[in-house]
């Protein structure tokens, strides 16, 4: 099974605790293999100057069965490019969609989250304008949650920063079983943590904007 991590110019370099994840469940699920796919194929620079290979542009990805959208202060120029919009749009219809952090802002940029719930990064330096307060304004289409993740069956948004890791075990339980995400938490000594953000803020099960909230 193929997951893609998306990056781009000035990510949070903490949201590629999605490929940690995703690297520790493969001693469990060995049938795991990660890529990395950016605007353009080659380095990538992310927030604080960390640059990272990305492994595919978009003109040469590969098609996967779970796509993660990563978030950092670049966002809001990558919700302008086009051309990752249109990729995202195409995607949306093969495999998992799933964003950490304001990578959700990205995908509302796209549309693929027209018509459906969400959620995105809700603390910053500045407590007047979180990015959940700009996805609120800015996308009247969107029915905006808070908690840890939003799952609408083909989409799956996930909240700030470290949250990352709670999306990427609930993607491990989704595309393979509870077991695998849980054995994953384990051995990455995350178990306490993961109980407890479930517990504050439980998965949001949507079906669109007449979404359920149930804990798992």
């Amino acid at each position: 099974m193929l997951f893609g991590v998306l990056i781009y110019e000035d990510v949070e370099p903490i949201d590629l605790a999605t490929v940690g994840v995703l690297s520790m469940a493969r001693r469990i699920r060995p049938e795991i293999a990660i890529c990395t796919i950016a605007p353009q194929r080659g380095p990538v620079r992310l927030s604080n100057g960390l640059v990272v290979q990305a492994d595919y542009g978009l003109d040469d990805a590969p098609q996967t069965d779970a796509l993660i959208v990563t978030g950092g202060p670049g966002w809001c120029r990558q919700a302008e490019n086009e051309a990752l919009l249109a990729f995202l749009r195409a995607r949306a219809a093969h495999g998992v969609l799933a964003s950490v952090c304001t990578g959700g802002m990205i995908l509302a940029a796209s549309g693929v989250l027209d018509g459906k719930s969400a959620t995105t990064k809700r603390e910053v330096v500045d407590p007047e304008y979180p990015p959940i307060r700009i996805l609120r304004e800015r996308y009247a289409e969107i029915d905006v949650r808070e908690g840890v993740l939003v799952d609408n069956g083909a989409v799956v948004t996930g909240g700030g920063v470290s949250l990352c890791i709670d999306t990427t075990l609930f993607l491990l339980e989704k595309l393979f079983d509870a077991e695998t995400a849980a054995e994953t938490a384990r051995i990455m000594e995350y178990a306490v943590a993961r109980d407890a953000n479930r517990r504050a803020f439980p998965p949001i099960i949507s079906d669109g904007q007449n979404g359920r909230q149930e804990s798992r």
